[in-house]
């Protein structure tokens, strides 16, 4: 049997991370397996279903790694096929037509809710022998008996018993079909062998076992995977900040870091926190995913991206950085090589939003040093210091990261002056503020002409 998984998300608004953390584990178990991973659009609601939101969705895939195998399949291109299937069931006997008008359900539900009683549909129209007149729509005949019983790979042996379950509407009164009945006929059509989901559908699954075994077909196997909690226990959402993957891009998050984040977000391989996409194939398994929530921790998410700006393939980073620099009209050509950059400031910027950000004065021809830090560290006194470091620089054969190093010392020593007193104004001159990578790498990266130029600068406003 060849392993067929899906993701199917609704594009009625951005990917988010826990759409996300469903579709790595269906790639992963896919790519482990050797199988099949699809990737289907659920854009039956027109009202609600965007194009934005179906870009934003291939596009937080894309950016993800996560290439489906199939697909996209788009559920509004498959109306014919629903309406097939649901005469299908009408002809069986499996289904049936419901011309309950919108205020005798409303009616129905008040008085079950006041008599505490379990909201359903009653089978007013079960039964009806006569075709009735006015607006309909098509109900599942579910099981009055008997009861559902399937294993489920995260949360073991689940049972429902059919007399809980009522007949659920598969077709509205204009032909779109509901979500259980479209699910329904997608799995049992693209040969879905593994559905692994958020477990808000447990109780839709005994629903879809039903009709998958009144058209005759075998149900995939199921596993529903826990929701993902914000850190203050309650479910993820926006004012927990970012919940869109693209928003994680924008913020300056490596797809490594976010991946690795996510696959450890409900699931565990010992006690090993760091994983290759390689490894997360190698390792996963549906058994080993936590029954219980999981909470998501923003500063482990930072900590993660901040391994991966240090440790990745530096080309690989760099192509990231560069994104985030003409974001913020950077052109990374006027200055280092991104490369060089990434050495220099990888252990000091959590995001490579944040590093672009502190990186600026690399690639511009001049710096503004505000008011306070140039009253501070830019005397008249540091000026002469500066003055001669300048000369200096300027006679320096090569312009090597030792050789800069030296040259402060030597001025520093001749004027009796600790480093310090000479390296921070040095700092604030040519970058504009207090804090960066160590003077002498620097300055390195900055380049001779854009270090003489910017104590020239400030020798001239004397």
């Amino acid at each position: 049997m060849t392993v067929v998984t899906r993701f199917a998300p609704s594009p009625t608004g951005y990917l988010h991370v826990g759409g996300a953390r469903t579709a790595l584990y269906c790639w992963l178990y896919a790519k482990k397996t050797k199988g099949q991973f699809v990737l289907r659009i659920e854009d039956t609601d027109k009202e609600r279903s965007t194009e934005a939101s179906i870009q934003a969705i291939l596009d937080g895939m894309g950016w993800l790694g996560l290439q489906w195998d199939q697909g996209p399949f788009y559920q509004s291109k498959r109306m014919d096929r629903y309406r097939e299937v649901a005469n299908q069931l009408l002809a069986e006997g499996h289904a049936y037509r419901c011309y309950c008008s919108k205020e005798r359900l409303e009616q129905m539900r008040a008085d079950q809710t006041a008599a505490r009683q379990k909201p359903r549909y009653d089978g007013h129209c079960r039964d009806r022998k006569e075709p009735g007149e006015g607006p309909f729509v098509i109900r599942f005949r579910n099981p009055a008996e008997g009861a559902v019983h399937f294993e489920d790979l995260v949360h073991g042996s689940l049972v429902f018993q059919n007399i809980e379950l009522d007949d659920l509407v598969i077709a509205r009164t204009d032909g779109v079909p509901t979500y259980n009945f479209s699910v329904v006929v997608d799995d049992w059509d693209m040969n879905i062998t593994h559905v692994i989901r958020g477990d808000d559908h447990i109780n839709n699954t005994p629903r879809q076992v039903n009709i998958l075994a009144a058209l005759g077909a075998k149900p995939p196997i199921y596993a529903h995977v826990p929701m993902i909690l914000g850190p203050d226990g309650k479910r993820l959402s926006k004012r927990h900040g970012a919940v869109s993957v693209m928003q994680y891009r924008e913020d300056g998050f490596l797809p490594e870091a976010l991946l690795n984040y996510l696959v450890r977000l409900g699931w565990s391989h010992g006690d090993q926190e760091i994983f290759s996409l390689d490894e997360m194939i190698e390792y996963f398994e549906i058994k080993d995913i936590n029954r219980a929530a999981a909470s998501f921790n923003p500063e482990k998410l930072l900590w993660l991206n901040q391994h991966y700006i240090r440790t990745l393939d530096p080309s690989r980073v760099a192509s990231e950085l560069a994104w985030h620099m003409a974001q913020q009209g950077i052109d990374p050509k006027q200055g280092p090589a991104l490369t060089d950059l990434l050495q220099a400031q990888g252990d000091r910027c959590k995001t490579l939003k944040e590093m672009a950000e502190k990186s600026r004065y690399f690639y511009t021809d001049s710096v503004v040093c505000p008011p306070d830090l140039a009253s501070k560290h830019l005397t008249q006194e540091a000026r002469s210091h500066l003055a001669a470091l300048r000369d200096r620089f300027a006679a320096l054969p090569e312009w090597r990261a030792e050789a800069i190093h030296q040259a402060v010392n030597d001025v520093a020593e001749g004027l009796g002056l600790k480093l310090g007193k000479i390296a921070q104004p040095l700092r604030v001159a040519v970058t504009g503020g207090t804090v960066s990578p160590p003077i002498d790498a620097t300055l390195k990266l900055l380049g001779p002409a854009r270090t003489l130029a910017r104590l020239d600068a400030l020798t001239a406003s004397n």
